[in-house]
C-alpha cells in the first residue's frame, strides 16, 4: 500500500469531517498568549469560518483523526462497508498541523471527531492524547471542540472534558427505534448515560471544593449534540420534541441538525421527507424560536402540517400568520413576548423598542433604524404614521411572503 502525505490525509480528512456539524466554540473561558505564555488563543465564539463577538473572523481546523471505522451506520458515509478513500492521522501529526496553521494564522482552534478504530477506548484515548500534547507539551491556548464517543471509558471522556473547551456526543437519529434500525452497533441509552455523565461533571466544576478552592475546569463552554435529519421517517414535530427534551435533561449549549443526503453507494434505502437543506434551515429556525423567543413547543407544531414545518415561510411567520387574530400589534403598548412574536422583530430589535419606547412614542420609521425587517412586520403592527389597514387580513398575505413559483423544464 502507498503511504499517504500528510497533504493527501489532510484533503481526505478535512474532507470527511464536513458531515460534523456540532463545532460551535461560544461560551468558553477566555484565554489567549498575549503574556507571553503559550501559543493561540480563545476567542470565545466561532464554527470553522465564523464571526466573534468583536466581528473578527475566526476559524477552527475541523479534521477528522480517522475516516476508517469498525461501525456500519447506514447513514454515514465512513461506514465500514462504504467504498470510500480512507486515510488516517498520527496523534503526532494532528499536533504539527494545529500548531503549524495557528503558527501561519489560519486557525484560532481545533474541532476533531474521528471513525471508531479497533475499539471505542482506542480511539477515545488516541484523540485524548492529541489534546493533552496540545495544551501541555505545546502549551496550546486555543480552542479545542472533542467528539466524544459515548461507548468510551468513563475516565477517558473525563480527562477529554479537562483538557477541551467543549466536547459532544451524537444522540446520532431522532429516535431510539431509528438508532436501533439504521445504527444497531449504538446504544441510546449509553449514549444518554454519557451525556448525562457529562453534565454532572460540568455541575460539579462549578462548585467549590470543600477546601474552598474551585473545582478543575471541565468542558466549560459545554457540550452539544448533533441529530442527523432525514435518514429515518421521523417528522419535524418529533426532531424538535426530542431537541426540547434533550436541552431540559442534559443542559446542551446547542443540538446541531445535520440533513441527511442520500449515499450514492448506499445498499440501504433511507426514506427522505423534504430537501435536506431547506428542512435543516427551517429546523434551525424553530430551535431558535422555542429557545430565545420564549416560544412553546406546540405552538410551532401546531402550525406544521402532518408534523413538518412548511418549507417556504419560516416558523414564525407561520404561527403570525395561522393566528392573524392577534396582530396587529402597537409597538408603543405591547409586551416583549408579543413582540417577540412579530415577524422581522428580532431579539435586539424588541429590546431596541422596549428601551427607546420609555422616552418617546415610536414612529414608523424609527422601527428601522432600531433594525426591523419592516418588509414582513409592516403586516403585523401599528406605529405613529402606519396602520396596515387591510393588509394583516389580505387573503394573498402569504403570497408575498412565500417564494414565487418556478417553472419546472423537462431534460
Amino acid at each position: 500500500m502507498v503511504q499517504k502525505t500528510l497533504d493527501q490525509k489532510l484533503a481526505i480528512l478535512s474532507d470527511a469531517a464536513k458531515y460534523d456539524a456540532s463545532c460551535a466554540s461560544s461560551g468558553s473561558t477566555r484565554r489567549d498568549s498575549r503574556d507571553g505564555k503559550g501559543v493561540g488563543s480563545n476567542t470565545g465564539s466561532g464554527i470553522c469560518h465564523a464571526y466573534a463577538p468583536d466581528g473578527r473572523c475566526i476559524s477552527l481546523l475541523k479534521i477528522l483523526m480517522t475516516n476508517f471505522c469498525i461501525y456500519d451506520c447506514a447513514y454515514c458515509i465512513n461506514r465500514v462497508s462504504s467504498n470510500v478513500e480512507r486515510a488516517r492521522f498520527s496523534v503526532d501529526e494532528v499536533v504539527r498541523l494545529t500548531i503549524d496553521f495557528y503558527r501561519r494564522n489560519y486557525i484560532e482552534g481545533l474541532f476533531l471527531s474521528s471513525g471508531i478504530i479497533r475499539s471505542p477506548d482506542k480511539t477515545m484515548e488516541d484523540m485524548v492524547r492529541i489534546a493533552r500534547k496540545l495544551r501541555e507539551k505545546e502549551n496550546f491556548r486555543g480552542y479545542i471542540h472533542l467528539k466524544t464517543i459515548p461507548d468510551a471509558a468513563p475516565d477517558l471522556i473525563e480527562e477529554a472534558g479537562r483538557l477541551a473547551d467543549r466536547i459532544s456526543i451524537n444522540v446520532e437519529l431522532p429516535t431510539d427505534a431509528a438508532v436501533q434500525e439504521y445504527a444497531p452497533e449504538k446504544s441510546p441509552s449509553q449514549i444518554r448515560q454519557a451525556m448525562a455523565d457529562v453534565r454532572l461533571r460540568r455541575m460539579a466544576a462549578k462548585e467549590q471544593t470543600h477546601t474552598g478552592r474551585a473545582a478543575k475546569r471541565f468542558a466549560p463552554a459545554g457540550q452539544s449534540t448533533q441529530m442527523i435529519i432525514g435518514a429515518d421517517g421521523a417528522n419535524d414535530a418529533t426532531i424538535l420534541g426530542q431537541s426540547t427534551r434533550l436541552y431540559g435533561s442534559y443542559g446542551l449549549k446547542r443540538v446541531y441538525y445535520s440533513a441527511f443526503s442520500p449515499i450514492p453507494d448506499a445498499s440501504h434505502k433511507l426514506p427522505l421527507i423534504a430537501p435536506p437543506l431547506q428542512r435543516e434551515h427551517r429546523l434551525y429556525q424553530a430551535d431558535w424560536l422555542l429557545r430565545f423567543y420564549d416560544f412553546q413547543l406546540h405552538e410551532i407544531t401546531d402550525t406544521a402540517r402532518d408534523g413538518n414545518l412548511d418549507l417556504e415561510i419560516d416558523p414564525k411567520l407561520a404561527w403570525a400568520l395561522a393566528h392573524r387574530g392577534v396582530f396587529p400589534l402597537d409597538v408603543n403598548t405591547a409586551p416583549r413576548e408579543m413582540l417577540l412574536r412579530v415577524p422581522g422583530f428580532g431579539v435586539k430589535t424588541v429590546n431596541r423598542i422596549l428601551s427607546t419606547r420609555r422616552h418617546r412614542r415610536l414612529r414608523y420609521e424609527d422601527l428601522m433604524r432600531l433594525g426591523a425587517s419592516l418588509k414582513k412586520a409592516r403586516a403585523f403592527i401599528t406605529a405613529i404614521g402606519w396602520t396596515p389597514r387591510g393588509l394583516t387580513d389580505s387573503d394573498d398575505l402569504r403570497r408575498t411572503f412565500a417564494p414565487p413559483p418556478e417553472q419546472l423544464c423537462l431534460l
